[in-house]
């Protein structure tokens, strides 16, 4: 499914790809900033045309499509591929644009990967091209020996003063000498958007998208434009977004594209590297953001000590332009959404769950009136099935199930066609996507849909004697008590129950409490049985830079 090269008129949103959406919408506001980084402000207008020069670098590097969509599986792809191996920056979200301008794959790259683990992403992934910081060039030229395939490599400077790697192009220097005029190619919607998994529960995977589809379910396109004229009628939002987690994290790719695909600005932010809060309020407040993207309480805690140091200090932040935060990728806490509430009581906060296999797919709005945590209404698309995968559930079904959804749905994982077969599983001729949550449908809303009850990822699910504990509610029951700072649950081996409940905690500076005062708050939430049978204390919590939680770290602590 494909567009000619034109202005797109009367064509169906479905036969249009996200590389012409984009310049569509610039075309009506080419003069307003589109990418703000630090002390350079990009327009619409420039942000096309850097994006087209990378496109065009990388066409001329013989980089594209080579076989179309409709003559694949749906775990292959027929397109070169690029892997962004980037901290946040413009450079990040134009190496996307620009790759889906020249019909290649852009892939993303844990930035904190030690050779070996670069090593596997790259194989796996069959990278034809990487755009590279310099702080990472020393890992990258590790591991260049062994990937033959690499062809091009576009290396970004930084503070590391890092040498250009041999047979690299600085990324300015490949703009500068590429063609600004539109890539001679033929944009698709069939085109892969790739997302890797994080890789905390096993080894990452590829899940591949069309594009078309991603700006649907991913990137909160338009369902209901049928033209890009209706489509443009809707870019509107006009949002001056801040997004605090690394771009290499879904959330990030998606609210980029969700603020471009309504017209809006995307603000980076001025130290990348690490989650600094003053960082982050300070360009809230000089950039008059009004939507702020957060990961779980693993950002939300440091943001709020921050707002409380400032009123302490009575040098509090003027933040009245931010309306919306929205927490993707892990769960924001009651008690954290409240104390956002005492310090901006207008504020609407967001859960937004959704997955790399499924995209968005419920949410759930926390304001002044009170916040909560753990249910979701359910909407279209989304369904729970039995555990066994034979049906859909009824709203009071009594029993745990797996959150579903139908429709739009990614393609399946590059060069796996068994785990794509079982997380895309046909249930009474429908095709499913079931990334892994389990959840309960309680009884009809207000819509008769129905209420999902999440208990957490089966992969970190713990059975302890007969009974299956889920590591997420019991970190949400710790996270209850103010001495906590942060917190993950995993399993141990136990003689007496098979496994065991164990958490791994940081409590906050100036705080102290008991286990037993832990244990006592967390009761309130959970039934006794889910409570840890031991509480080890640490000085930090090994999250990803998404602000996910790594349980294979916290298995190997409680395990000593």
């Amino acid at each position: 499914m494909t567009s000619a090269p034109s202005d797109g008129v009367g064509s169906e949103i479905s036969e249009l790809s996200l590389a012409e959406i984009h310049e569509a919408i610039g075309q009506t506001r080419p003069d307003q900033e589109c990418l703000v980084f630090r002390d350079r402000r990009f327009t619409w207008s420039q942000i096309e045309e850097r994006t087209r020069r990378l496109a065009n670098h990388l066409l001329d590097a013989g980089l594209g499509c080579h076989t179309e969509r409709e003559d694949l599986a749906t775990h292959e792809s027929g397109q070169d591929h690029l892997a962004i191996y980037l901290h946040n920056g413009n450079e990040y979200l134009e190496s996307m644009l620009g790759a889906l301008k020249a019909r290649v794959a852009s892939l993303n790259v844990n930035y904190r990967y030690v050779a070996e683990e670069l090593e596997y992403l790259l194989t796996d992934s069959t990278a034809r091209a990487v755009v590279v910081h310099s702080a990472f060039a020393p890992t990258l030229a590790e591991v260049l020996p062994r990937l033959p395939s690499l062809r091009v490599i576009l290396q970004v400077p930084d503070e590391s003063g890092n040498d250009l790697l041999p047979g690299a192009v600085w990324y300015e220097d490949a703009l500068a000498t590429a063609s600004p005029q539109r890539p001679a190619v033929t944009w698709s919607a069939d085109d892969l958007y790739m997302l890797y998994t994080g890789g905390t529960t096993g080894m990452p995977k590829g899940v591949m998208w069309r594009n078309g589809d991603a700006m649907r379910e991913c990137f909160g396109g338009s369902k209901t434009a049928t033209t890009i004229e209706e489509f443009i009628g809707e870019a509107n939002t006009g949002l001056r977004s801040l997004l605090a987690p690394p771009f290499m994290h879904g959330a990030g790719h998606w609210m980029s594209f969700r603020t471009w695909l309504g017209g809006g600005t995307i603000v980076v932010q001025d130290n990348p590297d690490r989650l600094e809060p003053t960082d982050i309020w300070g360009i809230v407040e000089r950039e008059r953001i009004d939507f702020l993207l957060i990961v779980g309480d693993a950002f939300a805690r440091p943001l709020l000590d921050e707002l409380d140091r400032s009123v302490a200090n009575d040098t509090s932040y003027a933040l009245r332009s931010l309306t919306v935060l929205l927490s993707g990728g892990a769960a924001l806490s009651a008690p954290l959404k409240d104390e956002f509430l005492a310090h901006l009581p207008t504020l609407m906060i967001i859960d937004g769950l959704g997955s790399s296999e499924a995209g968005g797919q419920v949410s759930h709005v926390s304001t002044g009136g009170g916040a909560t945590t753990g249910t979701f209404p359910l909407t279209a698309d989304n369904v729970v099935l039995s555990a066994a995968l034979d049906a859909v559930l009824k709203p009071g079904a009594d029993e745990i199930g797996w959150l579903a959804k139908t429709g739009r749905l990614a393609l399946g994982y590059l060069g796996d066609p068994d785990k794509t077969a079982r997380t895309y599983p046909m249930v009474n001729e429908t095709r499913y996507a079931v990334p892994g949550d389990r959840a309960r449908l309680l009884t009809d809303d207000a819509d008769g849909l129905g209420v999902v009850e999440l208990h957490g990822r089966d992969s970190v699910t713990i059975n302890s004697g007969g009974e299956k504990i889920f590591a997420e509610e019991v970190e949400a029951a710790l996270m209850a008590h103010s001495a906590v700072y942060d917190c993950v649950v995993a399993g141990r081996p136990s003689q007496r129950w098979g496994n065991e409940v164990v958490a791994v905690l940081r409590i906050r500076e100036g705080y102290e409490a008991t286990d037993k005062q832990l244990l006592a708050e967390a009761s309130n939430h959970v039934a006794r049985y889910k409570l840890p049978k031991e509480i080890v204390r640490v000085e930090e919590i090994v999250r990803s830079p998404s602000g996910k939680a790594d349980y294979r770290w916290a298995r190997s602590i409680a395990e000593r």
